[in-house]
């Protein structure tokens, strides 16, 4: 027997997060540990379940299994936010305009500038000297 799961990619900076949901018993882990060990940061878990509070739900009916790699705590913590957001739309396509109006559909796409060259960094300049 196969297990009916959704799953949502969530990606923010260097962080990629792959979300699955399940009706479950309210189990949370990121990789292979229990988020609020993975997730230490006050709010960081707050966040990250705020689109199933949002959208009427409660967390504990759902078991939510993430894979996260690269990037920082905040990168991942938004990674996995938009990932839950995207696997409860799969679930149920009613919710999509309540998340979108809550801002948890929309990719941020802000990433890293290249650095540049004859600069220091992406667009600091070596300092001016006249003489």
């Amino acid at each position: 027997m196969s297990v009916q799961y959704y799953e949502g990619i969530g990606r923010r900076k260097e962080s990629t997060a792959r979300v699955r949901i399940m009706p479950g018993s309210g189990k949370f882990t990121v990789n292979d540990k229990p988020a609020e060990v993975y997730f230490p940061r006050l709010g960081d878990l707050h966040a990250i379940l705020s689109p199933i509070n949002s959208s009427g739900g409660n967390p504990e009916q759902f078991d939510i299994t993430v894979v996260v790699n690269g990037g920082g705590v905040t990168g991942q913590t938004e990674a996995v936010q938009l990932g839950v957001a995207r696997a409860l739309v799969l679930m149920n396509p009613d919710l999509r305009s309540v998340l979108r109006k809550g801002g948890f559909l929309t990719r941020d796409p802000r990433v890293k500038e290249r650095k540049k060259p004859g600069l220091k960094r992406a667009r600091k300049a070596p300092t001016y000297t006249k003489r």
